[in-house]
């Protein structure tokens, strides 16, 4: 009889092992899975938050959209949303809407409109003269 529980005291150590091994393992995918992409997504809103200026148009977290007006240093923004203006916690903010580039606009305006050639020009001109 003491046999056989020798025997199973060697198993159950080795099974504390693997209990162990899988709790660490649990952590490590509770961390890298969940926690860290957290953290790395509130670290981009903060950034966001820090370089929120005038005149940024916005979209609040109730699906407002607007420009922001004031930016006060009481961590409040006012937005005009068509000439209502509203006084929100910077925090209300879910994204900045990226500005296009007035020369980006105008090279991509350029680049849609037909070239026109030279001969048509020549024929609008004698249809004018008739």
């Amino acid at each position: 009889m003491n046999i056989l529980f020798l025997a199973n005291a060697g198993a159950a150590a080795s099974s504390n092992w693997m209990m162990i091994g899988l709790f660490i393992i649990l952590i490590a995918f509770t961390y890298f899975g969940m926690i860290r992409p957290q953290k790395k997504q509130q670290q981009q809103r903060m950034q966001m938050m820090d370089k929120l200026k005038k005149g940024d148009e916005v979209i609040l977290v109730d699906g407002l959209h607007g420009k922001v007006d004031k930016i006060n240093s009481d961590k409040t923004i006012v937005v005009d949303a068509d000439g209502i203006y509203l006084t929100f916690e910077r925090m209300a903010v879910r994204r900045v809407i990226p500005v296009a580039a007035p020369a980006t606009l105008a090279a991509e305006t350029k680049a849609e409109a037909p070239a026109e050639k030279p001969e048509e020009k020549a024929d609008e001109t004698k249809k004018e003269d008739k």
